[in-house]
Formats: C-alpha cells, structure tokens, sequence
C-alpha cells in the first residue's frame, strides 16, 4: 500500500477513535482539538521518537508558560489600573519573551511546539469560561488548564506516533 493511502487509513481510524473518546467516556478531561494539534505538530516535526519527545516536553512547557501568564494576569491587580487588555498584553508578552528564550535549553528549542502548548491553553480557557478563574487554574481539578491541556497534547502525540507506526506496518506489505 502507497505511505500516504496507509498514513489515510491509520490515521482517520484513530481520529474516529480519538474523537469518540473525546466526546464519550473522556470529555472533558481529554480535548480532542488539543489532541489534534499535537498529533499535527508530531508529523511536521518529524513523526519519529525525537518529534514525539519534543512535543510533549515543548507543549507541556508552553503549557506551563500559559498557566503562569493566565495566573499573573488573574493575581496581580494591575488590570483595574492598566486595564485588562493592556495588562494582558504586557503579561503575554513577558510570556512569549520567557518562550523564546527557553530556546536556549536544548530540551525547549522547539519553539513551534512550544508555541501550540502555549495557544492550546489559551484557547481553552478563553473559549471556555468557567476555567478562566483562580481557584481553579490553582486547583488540581481536571479543568485546570495545567493538567487538561499536558493530557491531551501527550494522548495526541501518542496517537500520532500510533498511527506513523500502523502507517508505516501496513507500506511494508
């Protein structure tokens, strides 16, 4: 079977399965667009164990980097001052400056993958209102962005992995 015709069968059977874990006995614990950004993210790196090691370990600290922003805007009162636009923006920045530079350590140069763990938080809490709150981006719940977020890019990657693997088995027949 032709690479791309084997890459269309194991990934759109494990795209059904995702989704349907996603929206059935995982949602809301497991964001199937989230996952879908890291399975993406592990083909454009490579799709091999080096591009799998470092979108976990650069989207989980883009995570992280988020949940700090997100957790200074909300706890530092400057918005009612600066406003909230303006104090966001200053935050972000400050954020993305902190992203960049992690470059320097081998471990976080992938500054893509950093960047999509970065946006994949804030696209969850900005569309999802209940979480864009303190308490709970301090708590351990599964809404917390630091914890819902690093699962979704790790299963994702996971899939993507799975299914460059299925792909490649099924060019060798």
């Amino acid at each position: 079977m032709k690479n791309l015709n084997a890459l269309a069968v194991s990934i759109s059977v494990l795209g059904a399965i995702a989704t349907f874990l996603a929206l059935g006995p995982l949602s809301g614990v497991f964001l199937i667009w989230a996952a879908f950004v890291a399975w993406g993210a592990f083909f454009a790196l490579g799709a091999d164990m080096a591009a799998l090691q470092k979108v976990i370990v650069c989207g989980i600290f883009g995570a992280l980097v988020a949940w700090l922003v997100a957790v200074v805007i909300l706890s530092v009162p400057l918005a009612a001052s600066l406003g909230l636009p303006l104090w966001a923006a200053i935050v972000v920045g400050v954020g993305v400056v902190v992203v960049v530079l992690a470059a320097n350590v081998p471990a976080l140069a992938t500054i893509p993958a950093t960047v999509f763990g970065f946006a994949a938080s804030f696209a969850y809490l900005l569309q999802t209102p209940d979480v864009l709150k303190l308490e709970t981006l301090l708590s351990g719940s599964l809404k917390n962005s630091l914890v819902v977020i690093p699962l979704s890019l790790i299963v994702g990657t996971a899939f993507g992995m799975v299914s460059a693997r299925w792909g490649a088995a099924m060019t060798k027949q």
